[in-house]
């Protein structure tokens, strides 16, 4: 019977600066991965996995860390792309800087890291990709419309790109979180009730509440991320599953 077994796996993790990226790469360590974490900026505080400065958004960068990184060590199992951005305005008010900002890191950075490592997981015939999008590409969301329309196209090019590998063996994955207790969700707050206005609902943005009655930790949504990167989905790919405590209602 397979269990979650990640030990000596070689994982790529975008994003591992701090929320779901941070926790998912921890976690990865833990069960005994070779984790390296990539982002622009890293804290003075102690992280358990190898950190490397990056913005995904710099093809040129991310070929040239890559490749620095794959002569020491040709192999990678997983990559989970964690790194993400939202601005927030009216769409009227939304500027073209901000969509372009929220294309170049929501969908832009996944594409260069699984264009960089195409020809490592297409020799090595496996693998595993999972890409971090949101239930927001799934139902709209007043004042989100960058962010939306990024993570959206993130879901539409992961199962391209889960196709395309499917006859290497490679799989590509999509974990569509909802409102998780991050420093972007909390940035969402006006006051101290910002959380429970989230989990009752927000019927002013046509936006539903929570059925389970709680806020996801990032726990959660890196447990998700754990079963699309480990064997036990092995035979799982172009699927995206949301874990937001049935905030979309199954849409």
């Amino acid at each position: 019977m397979t269990t979650l077994n990640l030990r000596n796996k070689k994982i790529w993790v975008t994003g591992a600066a701090q929320g779901i990226g941070a926790e998912v790469a921890r976690q990865c360590v833990e069960l005994g991965a070779d984790v390296i974490g990539f982002d622009r900026h890293f804290d003075d505080s102690y992280l358990p996995y190898h950190c490397v400065k990056l913005d995904v958004t710099d093809r040129t960068q991310v070929n040239q860390v890559a490749a620095v990184l794959l002569a020491q060590t040709p192999q990678v199992d997983v990559l989970i792309n964690a790194a993400g951005i939202l601005k927030t305005a009216s769409f009227c008010e939304t500027s073209w800087q901000d969509l372009h900002d929220c294309f170049a890191v929501n969908t832009g950075g996944a594409f260069n890291m699984m264009q960089v490592l195409y020809t490592t997981f297409t020799q090595q015939c496996f693998g595993s990709i999972v890409n971090v999008s949101s239930n927001a590409a799934k139902v709209p969301r007043v004042g989100m419309a960058a962010y939306c329309a990024s993570k959206a196209a993130l879901t539409a090019l992961s199962h391209t790109v889960a196709l395309e590998l499917a006859e290497y063996g490679v799989r590509c994955n999509v974990v569509c979180p909802g409102s998780t207790d991050t420093t972007m969700l909390r940035k969402l707050w006006r006051d101290e009730r910002g959380r429970q206005h989230t989990i009752d609902g927000l019927p002013e943005q046509y936006k539903l509440g929570i059925p389970l009655k709680r806020i996801a930790d990032p726990n959660d949504i890196a447990q998700t991320i754990l079963f699309f990167a480990s064997d036990m989905s092995r035979h799982i790919t172009i699927q995206d599953i949301v874990v937001d405590g049935g905030a979309t209602l199954n849409a």
